[in-house]
């Protein structure tokens, strides 16, 4: 099924492949040299049925499955995939940079497939793809602390005030035991209380309002 043709950067494009059934073909690439991208592209004057695309998937050296980077169509006859130390990252129909899985071995070839599927059932598998890897990517993110989500703490009136009435108490009782405090130890704490409150808006909304 000479349809489909490939290109490995700084490689001779490679247009034989292995056929595996009437609609599936794969193609042996080895990892060295090596590469950054791959190039999938309509051969010139072929064109797929109607109502079909052409899902391009790729087997990591030492894996046993083929993950699917993106597709062609005749709509987009052609895609680039990026690859790094033998993952690869998609392009195509409705993909944009999609990494598979790393840690592969990187002396092992990468071996392409592309399979002519039902367009729908192409783009329900893109569409599907690209909703797990936002999902993983969002695990990652919180795992690693690389998402932060910052939960601001409301505290209530009535806490509040009497955090206020606290802090006024601790500072007050400082100045003698008797039950007469002269006003300026009280204009003393206000100054001390505005003066804290510009420096840290949100030290009363701590469990110590210290």
């Amino acid at each position: 099924m000479s349809t489909f043709g490939v290109i490995v950067s700084g490689r001779p494009v490679i247009t034989d492949a292995q056929i595996i059934s009437p609609t599936q073909v794969a193609y042996q690439i080895p990892s060295s040299p090596s590469f950054s991208h791959i190039v999938v592209f309509l051969l010139p004057g072929t064109t797929l049925p109607d109502g079909t695309a052409a899902a391009v998937y790729a087997q990591l050296p030492g894996a046993s499955e083929f993950k699917l980077l993106g597709a062609i169509a005749n709509e987009k006859p052609s895609a680039i995939f990026k690859v790094k130390n033998g993952s690869a990252a998609g392009g195509g129909l409705g993909d944009e940079d999609a990494m598979l899985d790393e840690g592969a071995n990187s002396a092992a070839p990468l071996a392409l497939g592309i399979s002519l599927e039902p367009a729908a059932q192409v783009a329900a598998a893109l569409e599907q793809k690209k909703a797990q890897e936002q999902k993983k990517a969002q695990e990652s993110g919180a795992a690693s602390g690389t998402v932060a989500v910052h939960e601001q703490k409301k505290v209530d009136t009535k806490v509040l005030a009497q955090r206020i009435i606290k802090n006024c108490y601790d500072f007050l009782t400082s100045w003698g035991t008797g039950d007469t405090v002269p006003l300026k130890a009280f204009q003393a704490w206000w100054a001390k209380f505005e003066s804290k409150i510009e420096r840290d808006p949100t030290f009363l909304e701590r469990s110590d309002g210290g």
